[in-house]
């Protein structure tokens, strides 16, 4: 077995461990310094499972980090099992946004797209900045169209009111991202909330963020709704009696899907999605691929001005064809 493969393998087995719980102790990062936790001559124990295809860094040093100006970042082969350029991948970042990544991913897994959801008075979000989808308690609209709301002009409001419709409460559905964040191996990361509004307890890496990501761009509905650039639907609230059923129309935040900014070239983009607050800075969760169908996630978190994070973007999933 070669000796990167046998690395691969190795963090499987090390991830594993770890799944038991979600773990916050960002100096014990994913590294191979604890390669003595398992010795053994058996090729069998190492056998295609858990992390065969993930990407997993050899090291955590810098690695092919020009033109990307952001506190941490990753591109990721996803085809080959590479990381083809990192800084900070397992370093403590706040996703803002990007959170609902996940929380997009535990509603396709746990809920019914056709459900009739009713906005709680929980959703009535009044953080100064916070991104909205423009719903009022009881508006009553469909979870699929919820998670447009969620995805496209990244509402905080309908991460609420997935959170209620899946677990009954925020606080019971963050318990939800954890257990999936810790299944997936994403062990230095903690959730305490739906939709990614500051909170000290709230945290992820890049690289635990490549694997939530990696994961949701497996399911096709994923990808359609984080992929669109406009989006909208009726609602429906019996308690407003001036206006029972009005129009919301949505528009992507994402400026490469918009036309904004132009990606990288000889690239086309699949899906991502944005985040940005005062302490996460400029974040970008992206999937593409070249021309030859080959897959790359690309990830900015904390880039300090709006316009360098595309530029940064665009230069990072350049890299893959380098």
């Amino acid at each position: 077995m070669s000796n990167y493969r046998f690395k691969i393998q190795l963090a499987a087995v090390y991830m594993v461990l770890l799944l038991g719980g979600c773990g916050r102790d960002f100096d014990n990062k994913y590294t191979f310094s604890d390669e003595k936790l398992i010795t053994t001559a058996n090729d069998d124990l190492f056998a295609d499972g858990f992390a065969a295809k993930l990407c997993v860094a050899e090291s955590d040093e810098d690695r092919n980090t020009s033109d990307v100006n952001a506190a941490s970042f990753g591109l990721f082969d996803v085809d080959n099992s590479e990381v083809l350029a990192q800084h900070n991948i397992y370093e403590k970042v706040y996703p803002a946004s990007t959170t609902k990544i996940l929380t997009c991913l535990i509603a396709l897994e746990r809920g019914n797209l056709d459900d009739i959801v009713t906005v709680p008075k929980a959703s009535d979000i009044t953080v100064a900045g916070s991104s909205m989808a423009d719903l009022k308690p009881g508006d009553q609209l469909t979870l699929r169209e919820l998670l447009y709301g969620l995805m496209v002009p990244s509402g905080n409001d309908a991460a609420e009111a997935i959170a209620y419709y899946i677990a009954g409460d925020s606080d019971k559905f963050a318990e939800l991202m954890n257990e999936k964040a810790a299944e997936l191996g994403a062990t230095h990361s903690h959730f305490a909330n739906p939709h990614g509004l500051p909170n000290d307890d709230h945290y992820t890496t890049v690289y635990d963020m490549y694997l939530i990501f990696n994961e949701a761009i497996k399911n096709d509905e994923f990808v359609k709704i984080a992929c669109t650039p406009e989006y909208s639907c009726t609602v429906r609230n019996e308690k407003d009696t001036e206006q029972p059923e009005r129009t919301v129309s949505w528009t992507n935040g994402n400026a490469f899907l918009s036309g904004k900014f132009q990606f990288a070239d000889n690239m086309q983009l699949l899906c991502g999605k944005t985040g940005h607050t005062s302490a996460a800075g400029f974040c970008l969760v992206l999937g593409e691929t070249a021309g030859d169908g080959h897959r790359y996630i690309s990830i900015i978190m904390n880039s300090p001005i709006y316009e360098q994070l595309y530029t940064s973007m665009r230069n990072l999933a350049s890299k893959s064809q380098q």
